[in-house]
């Protein structure tokens, strides 16, 4: 496999994904350079029949544990803005978007490792209940299942959230 032309070719894919859940550039690049050096020992194990798949879910898991192993410790992001976003033009709105931004980061985190990766693979990557079952390897009413516990307990994560930020703004 010419692995140059395979990082050439879904280098900006797995950048995106790994950007997207961290926020971070320092962790996604860490994630990024992970993601294909785990590809590479990968492909000396055993035929790669997707990359694009592949390196897709191996940049999720990676992302997802890399946002475990920070979320005890919070770190100011680098945030730079993503090719599709138009700029908010409040600073008030940005700030409010960079908070939920890493609330749901610390939510997803705080997730069962199988629940977070499909609903990253839905909601994030836009791949089908179809494509994720193959990368799963689970059956299509299971990954169903998973994203909808996931969405289920990410959406009471953040009403607690919510409800405890009330309740000190309150006081």
């Amino acid at each position: 496999m010419d692995w140059q032309k395979v990082c050439k070719q879904h280098g900006p894919l797995v950048w995106k994904v790994a950007y997207r859940l961290l926020g971070n550039w320092a962790d996604a690049s860490d994630c990024f350079q992970d993601c294909f050096l785990t590809a590479f020992e990968l492909s000396g194990r055993q035929k790669i029949r997707d990359v694009r798949a592949l390196l897709t879910r191996i940049a999720t898991q990676r992302a997802i544990d890399l946002m475990r192993r920070n979320q005890t410790r919070r770190r100011a992001a680098l945030r730079y803005p993503q090719e599709n976003t138009i700029p908010s033009r409040s600073p008030e709105h940005l700030a409010q978007n960079a908070e939920l931004a890493e609330q749901l980061r610390g939510a997803l985190a705080g997730l069962p490792a199988e629940q977070a990766e499909a609903f990253c693979l839905k909601h994030l990557n836009d791949l089908s209940y179809r494509q994720i079952a193959r990368q799963l390897n689970q059956d299509e009413n299971y990954v169903g299942v998973l994203i909808h516990r996931a969405r289920g307990k990410l959406q009471q994560t953040l009403n607690g959230i919510a409800m405890k930020n009330e309740n000190e703004v309150a006081r």
